[in-house]
């Protein structure tokens, strides 16, 4: 499978250009960042361009889109219009987002997109746990933590957890608080009324803590990638088998089993 990365650049982009490199099954071919400009910036023995049509010139397969939202959007237009299954790990999409990227990769359109808000596979469990576990607890809060230099808030992670569990219990119990001494102390609201908290902080990667609550007892489920190479496991995974999953696939689950 021949692999194009955009992003290439950024600490993401370079941890997936270097994990596609040393895969024995993949072939990274074009390394693409509109920031590295006239640099002569190389990882994983590939020159990085800005020109992201060099992805098409190389013969690339599967594109990896690790950017931002505003670019990413443009990035999957482009991506579909040529041809390309996409493997995408950037977060901030809206829902007017989600349903123009279904249209693009409809099953009908030749090109496959996989999409998830986080490519850590214990992330992807501890989300699937939380679901499990929604409708046994009344109450429930998610703090998400991440490095200072995250634009989106909160995480894609938290707002994807969050909506699994309002999705699996309806039966929420409404925030007791009567008096904010400092706005936004309470975090903010996600689907169901579950309250998300989201923390910048430099030595930080990507860290979430979800909380439950019952009569008489908690749940506390957390996961800590320490390292970008914790999310190289899931990127692989869903670039090897994109191609044969028509259309638009939301998160790891369904290829993990779960």
């Amino acid at each position: 499978m021949r692999v194009g990365v955009l992003g290439a650049a950024g600490r993401m982009g370079r941890a997936v250009c270097q994990a596609v490199a040393e895969d024995p099954e993949l072939d990274l071919v074009a390394a693409v960042d509109p920031s590295a400009g006239a640099d002569d910036v190389v990882v994983a023995g590939q020159h990085v361009g800005a020109d992201r049509a060099a992805i098409v010139t190389a013969g690339a397969q599967v594109v990896v889109d690790f950017t931002v939202r505003d670019a990413a959007v443009d990035n999957l237009r482009w991506a579909a219009s040529a041809g390309l299954h996409a493997v995408v790990g950037t977060t901030g999409f809206s829902a007017a987002d989600m349903a123009e990227i279904a249209a693009w990769y409809s099953p009908v359109a030749g090109v496959n997109c996989v999409l998830a808000a986080n490519f850590a596979i214990g992330a992807v469990l501890m989300m699937r746990f939380a679901e499990l576990a929604a409708p046994w607890f009344e109450t429930a809060e998610i703090i998400e933590l991440h490095h200072d230099e995250k634009a989106d808030a909160p995480s894609g992670t938290a707002w994807a957890t969050a909506t699994r569990m309002a999705a699996a219990s309806d039966a929420w119990a409404p925030d007791p608080t009567q008096t904010t001494v400092v706005e936004g102390a309470r975090g903010g609201l996600g689907p169901a009324g579950i309250h998300i908290h989201s923390v910048r902080l430099r030595g930080l990667v990507a860290h979430q803590e979800v909380l439950l609550g019952t009569s008489g007892q908690t749940l506390t489920l957390r996961h800590d990638s320490y390292d970008r190479v914790s999310f190289m496991p899931g990127v692989l995974l869903a670039v090897k088998a994109v191609s044969g999953r028509p259309g638009l696939t939301v998160g790891l689950d369904e290829m993990l089993g779960i």
